[in-house]
């Protein structure tokens, strides 16, 4: 076989992997739910994700989630519970303790695992919940916007949804439609344009610049500061990602005058972690 069907054939795999991996992930939550069905702290947090997925799937933006942690004390509870419904030495109540015993780490693993599903399943990397998108738009104040790396446009849309009237330009250089689901699923009108490209495009017709998630692997986040500070340097530049950690990459981090003055703290409030990932709304300059 030749390099580029090679290469065509480990795409298709790829592809069929992905959805194989996709669908199965919602049942399984649902059948924890059913199994836990008599601890409301696991159902809680499964339900909350159920929910996300739901409104994620027919268009709309979801909710804030809590830590999608299991409580410390959860085999605890589970192993009082069993206790109560079985004497002691009794093989049912063994039987039942170990399906609980057996099925909470990978219960574990699959409420770690959500913001996998929502990149894998619709190319979301930061969490753009509707709250979040609403105070984003208080404090932007219908001032004029544009917005890099747009992804699937999630953070327009929130913006669109909550000010139809605010001038938005949402772009994306749309590179990584064929190795992931960003940009194959847009929820809002997206133009193909690279980051420096749509700021000397638009440079000067907007007040704020919207860089969310940018990758971590390359240096174009460091390029678009630099860009921005030295022909635009009246544009506000706000950044969404995890500082030092799972966005951006190292030199943006090192490089950036990061601020969070007490109006985009208020916007940050919405933005608060449900796993390992601190993701936070900077100022940058």
């Amino acid at each position: 076989m030749n390099p580029k069907k090679l290469k065509q054939l480990k795409k298709r795999v790829k592809k069929v992997q992905q959805a194989a991996k996709t669908v199965p992930y919602i049942r399984e939550l649902e059948g924890y739910r059913e199994l836990f069905d008599d601890f409301p702290a696991i159902k809680y947090l499964i339900n909350n994700a159920l929910e996300s997925d739901r409104l994620l799937k027919n268009g709309l933006l979801p909710q804030p989630l809590p830590s999608l942690l299991l409580p410390d004390n959860i085999q605890d509870t589970i192993f009082q519970r069993v206790n109560e419904q079985y004497p002691q030495g009794d093989p049912r109540g063994d039987a039942l303790w170990n399906r609980y015993n057996d099925a909470l780490p990978k219960l574990d693993r699959a409420l770690r695992n959500f913001r996998d599903h929502l990149e894998d399943t619709y190319g979301m990397w930061s969490y753009v919940n509707a709250p979040f998108a609403k105070a984003l738009s208080d404090y932007l104040a219908g001032r004029p916007v544009l917005e890099i790396m747009a992804g699937n446009g999630y953070i327009s849309k929130g913006l669109r949804n909550n000010n139809p009237q605010q001038k938005i330009y949402t772009t994306d250089s749309q590179d990584w439609v064929t190795e992931n689901e960003t940009g194959r699923h847009p929820v809002t009108q997206i133009e193909r344009l690279d980051a420096l490209s749509a700021i000397k495009k638009y440079g000067n017709q907007v007040d704020f610049v919207i860089m969310s998630w940018a990758p971590d692997k390359q240096e174009t986040d460091w390029e678009v500061l630099q860009l921005l500070r030295q022909t635009y340097p009246m544009v506000h530049f706000l950044v969404i990602g995890e500082r030092d950690g799972a966005t951006d990459s190292k030199k943006f981090w090192q490089e950036a005058q990061l601020s969070q003055d007490e109006a985009l703290q208020r916007v940050n409030q919405y933005l608060h972690s449900f796993d390992l990932i601190d993701e936070q709304i900077y100022l940058v300059k």
